[in-house]
């Protein structure tokens, strides 16, 4: 028997590791199942400028 190697599934967008960040994902996983383009595209904004703020903890590798 020949075992497959577990990788997780390819997204987007990276793991966030703090809280806004998280939270961010998570309205724009919302929007995104509810088809609300224009919410989905004002979380990625949103989690762009607080990344390039200098207050997230994960980062600005995004």
């Amino acid at each position: 028997m020949v075992e497959r190697a577990q990788t997780p599934p390819a997204s987007g967008h990276p793991q966030p590791t703090c809280l806004p960040c998280q939270e961010l994902a998570l309205a724009e996983a919302v929007a995104n199942a509810e088809y609300d383009w224009s919410k989905a595209t004002d979380c990625r904004v949103l989690m762009k400028r607080h990344r390039e703020s200098g207050e997230c903890v994960a980062g600005q590798s995004v």
